[in-house]
């Protein structure tokens, strides 16, 4: 699953910074201020997110039979794709009913995170 996680946050953090340029660059005198803040927020939150999947990938190679690694990395994931992904497309579209999902993706960094520090404690520490 490691290599997995790992392509993945490659792959990931070539989109962070694509998107981020293509706003930054691209949308400026397009979208509204309060749009491109939001578009800001997907990019910010991508990147934060994309560094801990990274992190939890660069674990796995150690501990590959950790379930609570694999599950922080898949609600990661999840939570890269509801909480940036609606708020991409959110900013993008102006489809303000998608602004539902992105506490979706939130509670899957939390649990992401929660889960990395379960690991912390439970296998680490020890």
């Amino acid at each position: 699953m490691a290599k997995y996680f790992m392509a993945i946050a490659g792959l990931s953090g070539f989109l962070a910074v694509a998107l981020g340029a293509f706003g930054a660059h691209g949308l400026k005198n397009k979208l509204e201020p309060d749009m491109l803040a939001v578009y800001q927020t997907a990019v910010q939150y991508h990147f934060y997110h994309t560094f801990l999947l990274l992190a939890v990938a660069a674990l796995l190679l150690k501990y590959p039979q950790q379930g609570s690694l694999v599950a922080s990395a898949g609600f990661t994931l999840a939570g890269l794709l509801l909480f940036s992904g609606s708020l991409y497309v959110l900013s993008l579209s102006g489809i303000r009913w998608l602004g539902a999902i992105t506490p979706l993706g939130g509670v899957c960094f939390l649990v992401g995170w929660a889960l990395l520090a379960w690991f912390g404690v439970k296998v680490a520490g020890h």
